[in-house]
């Protein structure tokens, strides 16, 4: 994957100049800070980003210029991108499962908040994390709702074992927590009020003040044209049911968006290879690169075609079945796509909204999935 050192202007100039046969990532700085300041101002508490979304050096950079100063990790790897390029970060190593090679490599890096949703994983933090200073979060789960997908299905401790794990936690000396996920590219705010009302709750029925409510991610990138991202609606409502449910033992906030600080910093633009007779449309990019989160959470409608010279075709709509480039017959964009009908073999197909998991989950399968991002000033046409 390549970084083109050139800040074009926008998309269609880079298409217009380069004609590139690859796929490309416009990214734009200016969108990535926007997104983070909306944040920073915003949430009553701390913003990390999850760096898992999008580990690209720029975005760490950007994200850090912006003022983001803690990330959620989930490897010793990611621990190690961070301290290299932001190195008084604070870190949330909050991956609930870990080795012991882990936990101790975390330890040396200066890890100071972790997760945990099991009595076995708690016991080996215990074992080999010091207790001073350092916060264990019990990371806990609902029935989903409102989300594309759900998160509960991996981790989480029920709220029976989160009470138990959180009297352990406080027992052992460290600074009591507690985490969830309300699911992924969350819409609704009201998907947050269920799980602060029972971390209250939980809190309540072990006897343990909660230093810290870490609201995780869940917060929506604009995916669909008609579907807008309430992000202060959901800040407020945040903020209010934390009171209401926690009173004068208010725990401090933490909040740790992926897709919503990265997500729409980014445009993806994959080269039409061919319109089988007339009807199908096969992509140079597909579920197996940068497209592969499509199928999971779902087909982006902010999509335009732009011909070989970066023009944007504004014909009627017609819809379509689209494949990517590889040998796998499941290479294929969910449903059909609604795209001009005078697409043609040469043009650009152009999604804005990609930059969460799009270049993390790039494979290189078939020999495909060479990727270019370019830095662009805007992201329109």
């Amino acid at each position: 994957m390549g970084l083109s050192k050139t800040i074009w202007s926008n998309p269609a100039e880079f298409l217009r100049t380069v004609r590139p046969e690859n796929p490309v990532i416009f990214f734009s700085p200016a969108v990535l800070q926007a997104a983070a300041r909306r944040f920073l101002d915003g949430f009553p508490g701390l913003v990390t980003y999850a760096v898992k979304t999008n580990p690209s050096e720029v975005v760490i950079e950007n994200l850090a210029a912006a003022g983001i100063c803690g990330f959620d990790v989930a490897s010793p790897n990611e621990i190690r991108l961070i301290r290299r390029l932001v190195p008084d970060a604070a870190l949330h190593f909050n991956n609930p499962v870990r080795s012991r090679a882990e936990i101790a490599q975390a330890v040396e890096l200066g890890v100071q908040s972790w997760s945990v949703d099991s009595a076995s994983e708690l016991e080996k933090l215990i074992e080999m994390v010091p207790a001073e200073g350092c916060e264990i979060s019990v990371r806990f789960k609902l029935p989903v709702a409102g989300a594309a997908y759900n998160f509960g299905a991996k981790f989480g401790a029920t709220v029976e074992l989160a009470v138990q794990l959180l009297k352990r936690v406080a027992a052992a000396g460290f600074i009591p927590s507690l985490t969830f996920h309300p699911g992924t590219q969350c819409t609704d705010p009201h998907a947050w009020e269920a799980y602060i009302r029972a971390a209250a709750e939980i809190g309540t029925e072990a006897g343990v003040r909660v230093a810290r409510l870490n609201v995780g991610g869940g917060f929506p990138n604009h995916r669909l044209q008609a579907v807008l991202p309430q992000i202060e609606e959901t800040f407020a409502l945040i903020d209010r049911v934390v009171s209401e449910a926690f009173g004068v033992h208010r725990p401090a906030l933490v909040c740790e968006p992926g897709r919503a600080l990265c997500g729409d910093a980014f445009s993806h633009a994959a080269k039409v290879k061919a319109v089988r007779d007339g009807g199908h449309v096969f992509l140079n990019d597909g579920v197996y690169g940068a497209l592969a989160e499509l199928p999971l959470v779902g087909v982006i409608d902010r999509i335009e075609v732009a011909d070989g010279e970066g023009r944007r075709r504004d014909s009627a709509l017609s819809s379509r079945i689209v494949f990517g480039p590889t040998c796998d017959s499941v290479d294929r964009l969910p449903g059909e796509l609604m795209l001009a009908e005078d697409i043609a073999e040469g043009d650009y197909l152009v999604i804005h909204g990609m930059g969460a998991y799009s270049i993390a989950t790039n494979t290189r399968f078939n020999g495909f999935g060479e990727l270019t991002i370019a830095t662009v000033l805007s992201l329109r046409l």
